[in-house]
């Protein structure tokens, strides 16, 4: 496929490499001189020294042409302008990295539909849904990339309590946005239908956004309390506030140290229900007076590298039951391997990394990806692109004809993730989340497809 990116700074640099190496046709447009004559002494790719948000600089790169335009630079402004002017020239689709939260707000003005983006891309939000996953449910099942944190699937077994054992599902009312893709008794499983029986000691597989699916799981195992966890984090960075963002449930106690006075004061008055706290981690002292050996989970995310692997392992050392932490520097990511098996360091993530891996979702040409298989049961979690000439274009669920033992569980439509309802309408250019039987696995492919 033709592509063309505009930057080529870490984050557009290994993306150009990715896409080179994968057999892409690369453009690449970066102003700074330097770069550009390193990128060109070092890649297989086409290099263009000028601003990539000029029209006609983009009209002269062939953004016209391109099946997919991805605006990479540091600068969000430019991304965006750049995305505008290339979907403006004939650019199939268009994709923009963003910093700042401004730009995902769509109370006012949905920026992406206003600038003709296809898909908004935040680095340090995708690398906070990553150190989200394990800290909201460690035993879940996640396909939380797909919306990028918005909707989860958890397994969970029916307690002998609960006041919904010998309902059908269609006399069960779920919270708003909740979905049973699939529920597994003993060596059987079925993909449910209205008419399905919820029996104690079954495993039903939800989906739904994580709020809801608290709720839920209140529902099928009255019993079981919700557990405090006490966070740490360390950093006001934009993975930080992205996480706190993740994390607002009550359940989450959570105490940010800072360095910056200033950023303490706004994080304070931004996030009333968190702890912020004037100081370095770096500090041994600071570590042991606010108790950081007692935290279930301390996650470094700042921009200092050094900083963030050295508090991890003083975090371990005082006792911290789980440890996290962000990798800016390409230069280390090569060490990650070696921070989680040799330093105890739980996890670790790079924007970076996190940044490509998603955009190569978007660009495969692959019709579907493989999310997880399920546990306790034969049966998968795909996301499948709809193809333009599939038989299911323009209808609604109700409508289509699905194998017995798949559904539907989410529906992505360039702007929006959700957990689709009957009436819900399935347009080209769509991607669906379904569990589905493996026995029926090519049958809905090929449906889809």
């Amino acid at each position: 496929m033709k592509i063309l990116v505009v930057g080529a700074g870490e984050v557009g640099r290994y993306l150009c490499e990715t896409l080179s190496l994968t057999g892409h046709d690369v453009t690449v447009i970066e102003s700074d001189p330097d770069i550009a004559q390193e990128v060109d002494e070092s890649l297989d790719v086409r290099v263009v020294e000028d601003h990539g948000a000029s029209a006609a600089v983009l009209k002269k790169s062939g953004a016209g042409t391109c099946h997919f335009f991805l605006a990479m630079t540091s600068d969000d402004r430019t991304n965006l302008i750049a995305c505008s002017l290339a979907k403006a020239l004939g650019a199939k689709t268009t994709i923009a990295r963003i910093h700042d939260q401004t730009y995902s707000d769509n109370s006012i003005v949905n920026y992406q539909i206003h600038f003709g983006i296809d898909f908004l891309l935040n680095p340090e939000a995708l690398s906070a849904v990553e150190l989200a996953k394990s800290i909201r449910n460690p035993s879940r099942v996640a396909v939380e990339n797909f919306a990028r944190g918005e909707i989860e699937v958890q397994q969970i077994r029916i307690s002998p309590k609960s006041k919904l054992n010998g309902k059908q599902l269609k006399d069960v009312r779920l919270p708003t946005g909740v979905r049973i893709g699939l529920i597994q008794d003993g060596d059987s499983s079925e993909v449910p239908t209205a008419d399905s029986v919820l029996q104690m000691e079954q495993c039903v597989t939800l989906v739904g956004p994580p709020e809801a699916l608290g709720q839920t799981k209140e529902q099928l195992s009255p019993e079981k309390k919700t557990e405090l966890l006490r966070i740490v984090l360390f950093g006001g960075s934009e993975t930080a506030i992205a996480l706190v963002r993740l994390l607002k449930n009550p359940r989450f106690k959570i105490r940010l140290i800072e360095q910056d006075m200033k950023m303490c004061q706004s994080l304070a008055e931004r996030f009333p229900h968190i702890t912020v706290i004037h100081g370095t981690a770096t500090s041994l002292r600071l570590m042991e007076e606010e108790q950081v050996g007692a935290a279930d989970y301390f996650v470094a995310c700042t921009k200092d590298d050094e900083d963030n692997i050295m508090t991890c392992l003083q975090a371990r050392q005082l006792g911290a039951k789980h440890v996290q932490l962000v990798i800016n520097k390409p230069d280390y990511e090569e060490i990650l391997d070696t921070l989680r098996t040799t330093l105890g360091v739980e996890l670790a993530v790079a924007p970076r990394q996190a940044t490509v891996a998603e955009i190569m979702r978007y660009i495969s040409t692959e019709p579907f990806t493989e999310l997880a298989s399920l546990p306790e049961g034969p049966a998968k979690i795909l996301e499948i692109r709809v193809s333009p000439d599939s038989p299911v274009i323009n209808k609604t669920i109700r409508e289509i004809s699905f194998p017995k033992g798949a559904v539907i569980v989410v529906l992505l439509h360039k702007f929006q993730a959700k957990v689709p309802g009957a009436d819900d309408r399935i347009l080209s250019g769509d991607r669906v989340v379904v569990v589905v039987r493996e026995d029926r696995e090519k049958e809905l492919i090929k449906l889809l497809t």
